[in-house]
């Protein structure tokens, strides 16, 4: 559980919306002076794991290496309508490096989730990428006010179902202006015949997009794609926005063709500690949502890699010098094709001794005899 107050800062977006809160207990709880719910709560579970560590973060910073990478799993709740693939109770598993201001954490953050995938056996899957400035840029170029930001990029968000006219249809019954939506929309329709998406915002925003922006992308892109080391594609999408309003540059998605939707996700949230500290860490994170991983690995018929067998080789007392370099060198070629192997000197009591190895999970005994 963490405070209401840390999960209701307005960072969470959407999530926010599905916080399972914890009634206030005891005295504290005073149901007859109550004016509305936030008088009723003091505590909620965890929709993710990235408020937890911003504030563990805080509270360590000065026992803590800079920068600081942290690997965690756990479990976290949304009062979300149950569905394939989306449960109130999911395990997460992020990966997050705290203190690195440059793109290094997105470069390192990509290469190690899309590793991981790929040694589960994944293959042409995607990485979307985008920026949490490049969407302002664009809302700015567009005519939209900044207070209507977070407005316009929920809509937004709807891009893949609801299609381009969908987007601009429900843009309009906001209330914006139809040459504000017009001018919008078609950014996002001449992107789609631009052979560089960037480099076609770059020139088209003009001053609205910061350039060094532009080149922190492209050497994010340019790095990973020469460096990456399973088989997936990177793609640019200036209509990926992630749910956070704790975003504040660069943020990802995993886009699985089998499952349909995103399995999991990240960005830079370079704000996020200041809320707890007053001064704010650059903080980049990438998520995977186990379930869905699990899920579809189980839909493949993946098979859990079994364990090698492990063999002792028992070799007995005054055992010729000269002979014991080829048992060294027979246990070293096994070890070399994955078997475990053990190379030890033989006990009086045999017996004994083999019961003992086979308790710690030895099945194959080779024997070498001094003859």
């Amino acid at each position: 559980m963490e405070d209401i107050g840390n999960l209701s800062n307005k960072q969470g977006g959407e999530n926010e919306k599905l916080i399972f809160k914890v009634m206030k207990r005891g005295e504290k709880l005073k149901l007859d002076a109550a004016r509305d719910e936030n008088d009723l709560v003091d505590f909620g579970m965890r929709y993710d794991l990235t408020v937890p560590l911003a504030r563990f973060y805080a509270n360590h910073a000065n026992d803590l290496p800079s920068p600081f990478k942290a690997l965690q799993i756990g479990n976290v709740w949304r009062a979300d309508r149950p569905q394939r693939g989306r449960y109130r109770q999911f395990m997460q598993c992020d990966i997050d490096i705290l203190g690195e201001p440059s793109n290094l954490a997105e470069i390192e953050l990509i290469l190690a989730t899309t590793t991981t995938l790929g040694k589960l056996g994944f293959e042409n899957f995607e990485i979307r990428i985008n920026e949490r400035r490049i969407l302002k840029a664009m809302a700015a170029y567009s005519g939209f006010l900044e207070q209507d930001y977070d407005s316009v990029f929920i809509i937004l968000d709807k891009m893949d179902k609801i299609g381009v006219e969908g987007v601009a249809e429900e843009l309009g019954q906001q209330g914006y202006a139809p040459e504000t939506v017009s001018k919008y929309i078609g950014l996002f329709q001449e992107i789609e015949h631009a052979q560089d998406g960037i480099s076609y915002l770059s020139e088209k925003l003009g001053d609205y997009l910061d350039p060094e922006i532009v080149s922190n992308m492209q050497e994010i892109v340019s790095t990973v794609q020469a460096c990456k080391t399973a088989r997936f594609k990177l793609v640019f999408d200036p209509t990926l926005v992630r749910g956070m309003s704790y975003y504040t540059g660069t943020i990802f998605e995993i886009a699985m063709p089998e499952f349909g939707a995103s399995c999991g996700g990240g960005g830079r949230y370079d704000r996020m500690i200041g809320n707890f500290t007053g001064k704010d860490v650059p903080a980049c994170g990438f998520s995977i949502g186990f379930e869905r991983i699990i899920l579809l690995l189980v839909e493949q018929n993946f098979e859990i890699p079994q364990q090698p067998k492990k063999a002792a080789y028992l070799v007995e007392k005054g055992y010729p010098a000269k002979k014991l370099t080829d048992v060294i060198s027979q246990a070293q070629e096994a070890r070399a094709h994955g078997q475990q192997v053990l190379v030890v000197r033989m006990n009086k009591n045999k017996k004994f001794q083999k019961e003992q190895l086979t308790k710690d999970g030895y099945e194959e005994f080779v024997e070498f005899f001094n003859r």
